[in-house]
């Protein structure tokens, strides 16, 4: 009995030098998966681009709709239409968020997608755009999963290229959200920048998505950046395909914290071009 419980204490040794040895090769491998900074560019020329070089309705090869009045999870007012809130007139897409009835909501707007019209994995993502002016708007410049492959919101992620509220028109916020980085749980990661002309001049908005990280610009000056951790799609969802998205919703949790100025409607989000450059790969 003696030696049956070396023998049985040597066993139990052994094992936990291999369960010891197994768990640092898998932590060194975790730590060996964040990716190493390529410096990688991208085309000089679009790969996918929208000049508005036309009038009447968005082109609709390019452009769909998110359509509804169900708060989109925000508690949002306004009810979203096919289309008939988005008109393309002298080189500019003009959406346009109205006081009218629709559906039970008293306010409509439009919600414009690349959904399974052109889906993307990295790039760079530039627009021109001149924001709304009043309170309770909250336009956006935007991009969602289009497969969800990690789970619902938050888990397969969002990048926020430009977002803004009317009680607030002078400052530009990109963020981007994911299981372990968002606002719902307060950590999400966001850039606070001034723009003063954000309502009365175009601007570009723009974000670099790299395997490493993702950027975003004003004008062409740096103002964000998210590195990828290397600690899984919790934090860095960013490895699937992602679609653009347009749009002006109304009041929220976000742009209705300080009401909603029934005069300004109608209110108008101007965009000049959105156009999309494929990363190089290295």
């Amino acid at each position: 009995m003696h030696y049956a419980k070396i023998f049985f204490s040597l066993i139990v040794v052994v094992n936990t030098c291999i369960a010891q040895t197994g768990n640092k090769k898998v932590i060194a491998e975790k730590k060996q998966s964040k990716p190493l900074d390529k410096h990688w560019t991208f085309e000089s020329k679009p790969t996918w681009a929208d000049e508005f070089d036309y009038n009447g309705k968005p082109d609709s090869t390019k452009w769909g709709y998110d359509t509804g009045g169900n708060g989109w999870g925000n508690n949002e007012l306004e009810y979203y239409t096919s289309g008939d809130n988005s008109t393309v007139a002298n080189g500019v897409l003009t959406i346009e968020a109205r006081k009218e009835e629709k559906d039970g909501m008293h306010y409509t707007s439009s919600r414009m997608v690349t959904k399974n019209k052109a889906d993307f994995l990295y790039g760079r993502f530039e627009i021109r755009a001149k924001l709304p002016t009043g309170k309770g708007m909250w336009p956006a410049i935007w991009m969602l999963p289009t497969d969800w492959a990690y789970g619902d919101w938050p888990a397969s992620g969002e990048v926020d290229i430009m977002e803004q509220v009317g009680y607030d028109p002078d400052t530009i916020h990109i963020s981007v959200h994911t299981k372990s980085f968002n606002h719902v749980i307060g950590t999400q990661k966001t850039s606070r920048t001034g723009v003063s002309t954000a309502t009365s001049d175009f601007h570009v908005y723009r974000v670099d998505w790299t395997p490493y990280a993702i950027s975003g610009f004003i004008d062409g000056k740096k103002s964000f950046e998210f590195s990828n951790t290397g600690n899984g799609p919790d934090e860095w969802p960013f490895d699937k395909r992602f679609h653009l998205l347009l749009n002006i919703a109304v009041g929220g949790n976000w742009g209705g914290q300080h009401g909603v100025d029934d005069t300004a409607f109608p209110a108008k989000m101007d965009v000049d071009y959105v156009r999309v450059y494929k990363m190089k790969e290295k």
